[in-house]
């Protein structure tokens, strides 16, 4: 069975009560639920959300030297500022998969960059919550 971490970065812990018009009202302890009724018979599921982008480094190194298969992590704010959270995904050799839940290219300018991308096998952006099921469905089969 292969081990699957799902990381959530800044104000994701958010989710339900800040801005439903473009991130839903589902919470995150409801896509965590979702996910482990998907996925809990064929993939360990482990999730972590911080909105402290050393907790999240540090969180990355864990898993990486606990021998995961694989990440699905949406950065939040930090996937457009931090390089440090960029060098940890280049570090950890993990096939990650960067997951937003709006579409960052109908959004402002700013949020068009992915400073984290790079260190991604792919992005899915735009999907709502369901792009999470998508990359684990990859991440499962890969």
């Amino acid at each position: 069975m292969k081990k699957i971490a799902i990381l959530n970065g800044p104000n994701l812990d958010r989710l339900g009560k800040r801005e439903p018009e473009i991130y839903g009202r589902a919470t995150l302890a409801d896509l965590e639920q979702a996910l482990r009724a998907e996925f809990g018979t064929v993939a360990q599921l482990e999730f972590f959300q911080s909105n402290h982008e050393g907790a999240l480094i540090d969180k990355i190194a864990a898993w990486t030297d606990a021998k995961f298969d694989g990440l699905v992590i949406n950065g939040g704010a930090f996937t457009h500022t931090s390089v440090a959270l960029r060098d940890a995904l280049l570090g950890a050799h993990l096939p990650t998969i960067e997951v937003h839940i709006s579409n960052i290219y109908k959004r402002e300018e700013f949020r068009h960059t992915s400073l984290t991308a790079p260190a991604c096998i792919a992005v899915i952006t735009g999907l709502g919550l369901e792009g999470y099921h998508a990359a684990l469905r990859y991440l499962v089969k890969a």
